[in-house]
């Protein structure tokens, strides 16, 4: 059986083609970044992102199914992503892929954004079951949910304002790094002094699994504020260390708390920021001697793109679990 897989919640216009059999093959993905449109507001405008959409939707798609070597008339289902995002982009998404459906003649499936994160991760590891504990980390979103048998969903815990991937860009806009500045500071912290400055943690003490990192971008702004130009850029390095440790140090302190108090033995991590290092590395120090299976997708899957969401539908189908996305509006969310 052959999938195309369709994002479009944000910025990214991605496409893959996934061939289903007794195990899940990615026979494509590629992508188009809207960054250079983006960066100059320092952020991602929606209407813009989704008019980027419309202009490069046809041929991100047309370009995956030649990379795959098949034809569109060989797809036999289409899944895209239904939401959360943004709904200009989202509607792009959801129209492209209705109508290449209609004239294909075959079901086109609407996909949660995060369960296409999941199901990254999933890729990776084909013979992964629930239940366990799911770390999605991005731009839009920061939460530890539990999955348990079904597509049952119960949230343990979740950011009460920014995203993590929100706190890494915005803190770097502040550094001078431009947008996006995520993977831009793991770079510039590696082997740095990570104690060089103590950013705050927010809700650390505090047992739970709830985020917050409002409080840590305008503990940046102030800090840039008291020091000059030219000592940011002097000890650049060592900031992005200091600010990415706060960051990860909070991620991976509410994952250990909700570990033990689910007590479950399997992590699943997705979402843009699993592609961070330091948060790789601290994860797996935790729980790989506490015989904790820890899964990631592979770093080309963490950020957004169609190959996830088409894995998603088809964890979904394995389970017969498809759900008929003519009963529901392309921008709203579905459950999780």
């Amino acid at each position: 059986m052959i999938w195309l897989g369709i994002e479009s919640s944000c910025d990214e216009t991605a496409c893959a083609v996934l061939e289903q059999g007794d195990k899940v093959r990615v026979l494509s993905n590629p992508l188009y970044s809207q960054i250079q449109e983006h960066a100059v507001f320092g952020g991602v405008v929606p209407e813009v992102a989704a008019r980027e959409h419309l202009k490069k939707i046809y041929g991100i798609a047309s370009e995956a199914i030649k990379m795959a070597g098949v034809a569109f008339s060989d797809i036999d289902a289409i899944a895209f992503t239904a939401g959360p995002g943004l709904m200009g982009p989202l509607l792009v998404g959801a129209s492209f892929a209705r109508g290449l459906a209609l004239d294909l003649g075959v079901p086109a499936y609407g996909i949660n954004h995060l369960e296409g994160h999941l199901a990254a991760a999933w890729l990776s590891a084909q013979d992964l079951k629930p239940p366990f504990l799911t770390l999605t980390v991005s731009g839009g979103h920061t939460e530890l949910i539990l999955e348990e048998p079904g597509f049952k969903y119960t949230a343990i815990g979740r950011t009460r304002d920014d995203a993590a991937g929100e706190a890494f860009d915005k803190c770097g806009k502040l550094l001078g790094l431009g947008y996006p500045a995520g993977a831009t500071i793991g770079k510039l912290a590696v082997g740095k002094n990570r104690k060089f400055h103590h950013f705050p943690r927010a809700l650390k003490g505090k047992a739970d699994a709830e985020f917050s990192f409002s409080g840590l971008k305008t503990a940046v702004l102030r800090y840039v504020e008291s020091h000059s130009t030219e000592y940011i850029q002097e000890n650049l390095g060592d900031i992005c260390a200091s600010l990415e440790e706060s960051i990860v140090d909070i991620l991976v302190s509410k994952t250990v708390w909700a570990l033990k108090k689910t007590g479950m033995k399997t992590l699943v991590v997705g979402g843009g920021v699993s592609a961070n290092m330091r948060l790789r590395e601290l994860l797996e120090k935790y729980c790989l001697p506490r015989g904790i299976r820890l899964c990631f997708p592979e770093r080309s899957l963490s950020t957004d793109n169609g190959a996830m969401i088409a894995a998603a539908a088809i964890r979904r189908e394995k389970e017969h679990a498809l759900l008929n996305i003519e009963n529901v509006k392309p921008w709203m969310p579905l459950a999780l």
